[in-house]
């Protein structure tokens, strides 16, 4: 069979324009009028370049990349809102987009009027439409506003009524950039509910967002795009801990410390680093993946009752919890002592946090000791709160036996 879409080496071309002159006021411009004709310097800049993928009957695939990657640009070719300025498409379905609020509707017509119009753009028919009538304004929530003009709408009820017109009129082929964010909690639950029925029954979807809760959850399979290219092309999970990795790095997630030769330190903190489940140095880390957390430590005097104590802190400074390590159980070799603490998965909450660590004494003596170091952020993978991401829900996520 056939792919429903095939994406063939598409580019895209923007020319950016860039005054050669400094801004004039008009009343100069009339003063010399040979200002009106001053050339413009221009630069090319390709928004695409090459992409190439094909996309099967019933896959959902997430489309993920940093602001500026070109997703939004891919989505407007695929629903052939710009054309490419190079490459082809062929499509073998009805395209539904909902690529912002209130794409296709217009503003002086009512909600009632909109579904027929919206319908009307995606190629339906009127009696398909009508069957679909009810359980399109149920959805959306508007009855009461059914006959209000649409600029009167505010942006979470455009949302609603635009996103159950392209889920409700079964296009073959349905196109969502980053617009659930708009809804409420409750509505984004609904949606998601609706998209992974969509997916169910054989339609296909191509999903743009940030949370790569939603991405995990919805998509089996995702592209990741950087600079107007494809660099992974494979199943959400790789895709999504790959565009994780991007945001590493290296000044955050690693603590050094040298002190002065004046300083004359017994025990001190030397260095300390987080990397991931593979061993590379990284400071974001998936909800379901482990966190390392290495420590080197510098002992120039007889070990006793020392400990080195750990703390995780939120974004505010406050603590999660602290760890005790006697130093007597930490690997050494001549006056270096190492040792990595591993937190568990599924475990913190998804959000930014900074270590504290210190060497102490039982009595109270305080050896070395630093405060907000080595910030990490905990990304969302597909918590059982994913559709609630960048909520706070508290630091600590865990399973708690029921009778």
């Amino acid at each position: 069979m056939k792919p429903i879409l095939e994406v063939q080496n598409i580019s895209k071309k923007f020319k950016i324009y860039h005054e050669q002159l400094p801004y004039e006021s008009l009343r100069s411009k009339l003063m010399n009028p040979l200002s009106f004709f001053s050339q413009k310097e221009s630069e090319v800049f390709w928004a695409l370049k090459n992409i190439s993928f094909n996309v099967n009957a019933g896959e959902s695939i997430g489309i993920i990349g940093k602001n500026g990657a070109g997703k939004s640009t891919l989505l407007k070719v695929l629903s052939k809102i710009t054309p490419p300025t190079e490459g082809k498409i062929i499509s073998r379905g009805r395209i539904a987009s909902l690529l912002e609020v209130g794409t296709g509707f217009h503003p002086e017509l009512t909600g009632r009027e909109n579904v027929y119009l919206n319908g009307s753009i995606l190629g339906m028919k009127q009696k398909e439409i009508q069957n679909q009538f009810d359980e399109i304004i149920d959805f959306a929530g508007i009855e009461k506003f059914l006959d209000t003009q649409l600029k009167h709408y505010s942006s979470g009820m455009q949302l609603r009524l635009a996103f159950a017109v392209a889920a409700f009129l079964n296009p073959e082929i349905m196109i969502i950039d980053e617009v659930l964010a708009v809804g409420d909690a409750d509505f984004q639950k609904k949606c998601i509910g609706k998209m992974e029925g969509v997916t169910r029954s054989g339609r296909t979807i191509l999903f743009v967002s940030h949370q790569m809760g939603l991405v995990n959850q919805l998509c089996s399979r995702a592209l990741l795009m950087n600079k107007g290219q494809i660099l992974v092309s494979d199943t959400t999970d790789v895709v999504t801990a790959k565009y994780l990795s991007f945001d590493y790095h290296e000044s955050e997630n690693i603590f050094i410390h040298t002190p002065k030769l004046t300083d004359n330190k017994e025990m001190f903190i030397e260095k300390v680093s987080t990397i991931d489940d593979k061993g590379r140095p990284s400071s974001v880390f998936g909800f379901n993946k482990e966190i390392k957390t290495q420590f080197a430590l510098i002992v120039n005097n007889k070990i006793s009752d020392e400990i080195l104590s750990v703390a995780l802190q939120d974004k505010y400074g406050n603590r999660i919890f602290t760890i005790h390590k006697p130093l007597n159980q930490l690997e050494t070799k001549d006056n270096r002592l190492t040792g990595t603490m591993i937190i568990p998965a599924n475990f913190i909450a998804p959000n930014i946090y900074t270590f504290h660590f210190a060497i102490v004494k039982s009595d109270g003596k305080v050896f070395d000791i630093h405060e907000g170091q080595c910030r990490i952020r905990i990304a969302d993978t597909g918590t059982p709160f994913s559709q609630y991401e960048g909520k706070d829900y508290g630091n600590i996520i865990i399973s708690c036996k029921w009778e």
